[in-house]
C-alpha cells in the first residue's frame, strides 16, 4: 500500500504506482465516481475517497446523487433511524479530522434504565468513553420546530461537499452500461458515465431494484421490518420521566427482540426490533405496565410520526463488481446496532480499496470483502448473544438473576461484568466478540450462578418488592 503523505510528495509516488499497475482497473487523473445516496455511508465514502486521493495527488470528481436536503421536519427529512452515535465513533471521527459539533447532538446519554417485569435498574456508563449521543438524522419529526440546526446526515453531506464532492439533487432511476463503464440516468433524462459507482442508498430505498439487470450477481441483503416512532413530550417531561438515560425493555413478548425509548430534545424516540414487527406487536408492547410507567399518568400519547423501516439482518450476496460496489446497509451492516458506525468502517474500507488497490471485482473481493467478512463474523456471534437474550426474556428466574447481579454491581465499586455486557449489547459500543469474551471471565459465571440462586429465594427483599410492585 502507498503510504499517505503530502500532496507534493505523493505525486512522483502516484506516477510510479500507476505505471506499475498499468492495465488494471484503477482510478486515474480525471476519474469520475458516482455515489447513489447521501446518507452516512455515501458521505463517509465520498469524504474518505477524496481525502485518500488527495494524499496521492490524484485528481478525481465525485458526484453524490441525493434529492433530499435533510432540513425538513417529518418524512421529507427522515432517514428511518433511531439516531445513536457512540462515544467510540465520536473519537474515531475526531481522529479523522471530523469533529461533530455539539449543536447536532439532541441529548447526551450517560446511562440506561433496564425495565423488566421483575423490576428495573439504572446502569451508568461503564467508562467515560462509552457514552452515546442521540441525534436526529434529519431536522426532526412532525410537530418539531424548524430550526437552523442541521441534522446528522446533513452535516456529513455538507462535510463531503466542503472538500470537493458535488451534490446532485436528483434521484437515479436507471443504471446501464456504456461499454465497460456504468451510466446513471435521472428522471429528467440526463445521464452521466462513471469510472466507479458506489451504491449507498440503503435497504429502504427503491434504488436497489435497479440492479437486477445491470449487475445480476448482486443480491440485496435479507431484512426484517422494525418500528420507529417519535413522541412529542416537551423538555420538562423528558427531563422528569426519562432524563439522560436510554430506556431499554427486556419483556417476554412474542417476536420482540429489543425495544428502547431514547430522549431527544423535546421528543422521545421509540425503537422496536423483532421478528417482522407489526401493529399487533407494537400495541402489545405499548400496553405493558413497564412501558406505560415511562409516560406521564401512565398514558402513552399519540406519536407525532411513525414508520416501519427495514433493517439489514444478513449481508448482501456479492456486493461488488467491476466498477461498482455497495456500501452501508445495502451491503454489510452491524446486526441491530451501530449502523452509523458500521457505515463509517465499511465506507473507509471501500474507499481505501478503490484508491490504493483498484476498482475491479477482484480488488473489492480481496480487500473490501475481507472487511465485510470480519463484520459478518461478529454478526454471527451477535446472533448467539441475542439468542441468549431471548432465553432471558422468556424465563423469569433468569431475569431475576440479571436484575440482582446488575443492581449489586451498580451499588458498589469493583467489577461490573453484567453491567458492561448489557451496556455493550444494548448500545452497540463494542464488538459482539468482545462482549462474548467478557462472559468467559471466571468471575462472571460464578456471580451469575450465585445471583441466580439468591435472586429466586422466596423470602428475599427483591422478591418482596417484586410482589408489591408487580404482583408476581
Amino acid at each position: 500500500m502507498i503510504s499517505l503523505g503530502t500532496k507534493n510528495r505523493a505525486v512522483p509516488e502516484l506516477a510510479s504506482y500507476l505505471e506499475d499497475n498499468r492495465g488494471k482497473l484503477m482510478l486515474d487523473h480525471g476519474s469520475r465516481i458516482g455515489v447513489i445516496g447521501g446518507g452516512p455511508a455515501g458521505s463517509f465514502f465520498a469524504y474518505f475517497l477524496l481525502k485518500m486521493a488527495e494524499s496521492l495527488g490524484l485528481q478525481i470528481t465525485v458526484d453524490i446523487y441525493e434529492p433530499r436536503f435533510f432540513n425538513h421536519t417529518g418524512p421529507a427529512g427522515c432517514n428511518h433511524c433511531g439516531g445513536i452515535v457512540s462515544e467510540t465513533l465520536v473519537q474515531l471521527l475526531a481522529a479523522e479530522g471530523i469533529n461533530l459539533p455539539s449543536s447536532i447532538v439532541e441529548r447526551g446519554i450517560d446511562s440506561y434504565v433496564l425495565h423488566m417485569d421483575v423490576g428495573n435498574v439504572r446502569i451508568d456508563t461503564p467508562l467515560y468513553e462509552k457514552r452515546i449521543a442521540a441525534v436526529f438524522r434529519g431536522n426532526g419529526p412532525r410537530e418539531s420546530v424548524v430550526t437552523d440546526v442541521i441534522g446528522f446526515d446533513r452535516y456529513l453531506l455538507d462535510l463531503a461537499s466542503s472538500i470537493g464532492a458535488n451534490v446532485v439533487r436528483k434521484m437515479v432511476n436507471r443504471v446501464d452500461w456504456q461499454g465497460d463503464k456504468p451510466q446513471l440516468v435521472t428522471p429528467d433524462g440526463s445521464s452521466a458515465i462513471y469510472d466507479l459507482i458506489a451504491v449507498t442508498a440503503g435497504v429502504n430505498s427503491q434504488a436497489l431494484q435497479m440492479f437486477s439487470n445491470a449487475v445480476p450477481q448482486y443480491q440485496p441483503p435479507q431484512t426484517l421490518r422494525t418500528f420507529i416512532s417519535e413522541f412529542h413530550l416537551g423538555r420538562e417531561v423528558i427531563e422528569e420521566r426519562l432524563g439522560s438515560s436510554m430506556h431499554v425493555f427486556l419483556l417476554d413478548l412474542p417476536r420482540l427482540e429489543f425495544a428502547a425509548i431514547i430522549p431527544k430534545g423535546e421528543f422521545a424516540t421509540l425503537c422496536i426490533l423483532g421478528d417482522d414487527v407489526d401493529d399487533a406487536l407494537v400495541e402489545a408492547f405499548l400496553n405493558t405496565p413497564e412501558v406505560k410507567r415511562c409516560f406521564p399518568g401512565s398514558v402513552v400519547p399519540v406519536p407525532a410520526c411513525h414508520c416501519f423501516p427495514l433493517v439489514n439482518v444478513k449481508s448482501a450476496v456479492r456486493p461488488y463488481a467491476d466498477r461498482m460496489v455497495w456500501v452501508g446497509d445495502c451491503g454489510t451492516a452491524r446486526l441491530y446496532k451501530d449502523g452509523i458506525g458500521s457505515a463509517y468502517r465499511m465506507a473507509k474500507a471501500v474507499a481505501a480499496t478503490a484508491v490504493f488497490h483498484g476498482i475491479s471485482a477482484d480488488d473489492f473481493g480481496r480487500y473490501y470483502w475481507t472487511a465485510c467478512n470480519k463484520l459478518n463474523f461478529d454478526n454471527r456471534i451477535a446472533k448467539f448473544i441475542f439468542a441468549v437474550t431471548r432465553l432471558i426474556q422468556k424465563r423469569r428466574f433468569l431475569r431475576r438473576a440479571v436484575l440482582r447481579m446488575t443492581a449489586n454491581e451498580q451499588s458498589r465499586k469493583g467489577r461490573r461484568d453484567m453491567s458492561s455486557a448489557l451496556w455493550d449489547v444494548f448500545t452497540g459500543s463494542a464488538p459482539y466478540k468482545e462482549v462474548l469474551l467478557r462472559s468467559f471471565y471466571p468471575s462472571f459465571p460464578v456471580m451469575l450462578l450465585w445471583n441466580l440462586i439468591a435472586g429466586n429465594l422466596p423470602f428475599t427483599k427483591q422478591r418482596r418488592v417484586e410482589r408489591e410492585l408487580y404482583g408476581k
